[in-house]
């Protein structure tokens, strides 16, 4: 037990040191930086395929209002930086090892929380969202009718063909609803519109390194937080394979999330 503890201390302050180099570089590639009220953040891994074009997608502004760009490089050993460092006006924060996708999330709202941020939008960096699809997904924030508003690929077009994840979609939704009295159609996209003030008040609960939207969608909804929806077009990954393994290991790990997070919130 006491090597366990041990063990786990240093795997904490390893990921702690890891943070802290990659926020310090942060502070000295762009010394004074503030960002906009609006940021939109892309969690990337090993996606040199892909986040090129996901970043020459996205919107010039945001109902025309200025934002930011954050890419979020979770270690890995391609070019993933280097491309996304090549566009004019991305900010990147690159982890000098592979820390999770959940990790990379939380330092996101960390840096939006102690910056000062309003709103926070989250996609993916392999294809499968849209970004000329960000200002539909702010909508309800700006207009104030919601907190949390989710990107749903049931209410919109869902152009994959993997009936297994597509059935995940709707079992997962059915009984996250049921847990948490919410009535949404898809509760495992990645794709989402944050308030920071909510961001704010969940974040000390956050503990996923992978697996995070359970864990955020549930914790947000228990503590009262308000919830929308609004349809969107889900596209095939643009190249390369999924980092979340195969259907049936994806589908353990989310439930066990889904429900100990459940239980942690009830």
């Amino acid at each position: 037990m006491a090597s366990e503890n041990l063990e786990k201390r240093r795997s904490v302050r390893l990921r702690a040191y890891a943070i802290d180099q990659a926020l310090a570089r942060l502070g000295t590639e762009y010394p004074g930086f503030q960002p906009e009220q609006i940021v939109a953040s892309i969690c990337a891994y090993e996606e040199e395929g892909n986040i090129g074009a996901v970043l020459e997608k996205m919107p010039t502004s945001i109902d025309g209002m200025a934002y930011t760009t954050l890419v979020v490089v979770d270690g890995g050993e391609d070019r993933t930086t280097e491309i996304a460092r090549s566009f004019p006006g991305v900010i990147v924060i690159e982890f000098p090892v592979n820390l999770g996708h959940g990790v990379a999330l939380q330092v996101t709202y960390r840096y939006c929380i102690d910056h000062g941020v309003k709103y926070i939008v989250t996609l993916d960096a392999d294809g499968q969202n849209d970004p000329a699809e960000i200002p539909q997904v702010l909508a309800p924030l700006l207009n104030d009718k919601a907190d949390f508003v989710v990107a749903s690929r049931r209410l919109g077009v869902d152009k994959t063909t993997d009936r297994f994840r597509k059935t995940g979609v709707f079992f997962f939704s059915f009984i996250m609803n049921r847990m948490t009295g919410a009535r949404l159609t898809d509760t495992s996209t990645g794709y989402r519109g944050l308030r920071v003030t909510m961001m704010a008040d969940v974040i000390d609960r956050l503990t996923q390194e992978q697996y995070q939207t359970a864990e955020l969608l549930i914790t947000c909804l228990k503590r009262g937080w308000r919830a929308a929806e609004v349809p969107t077009i889900w596209y095939p990954r643009h190249s390369g394979t999924t980092k979340k393994g195969k259907n049936w290991l994806f589908g353990f790990r989310y439930a066990r999330v889904v429900f100990g997070t459940w239980w942690r919130e009830r």
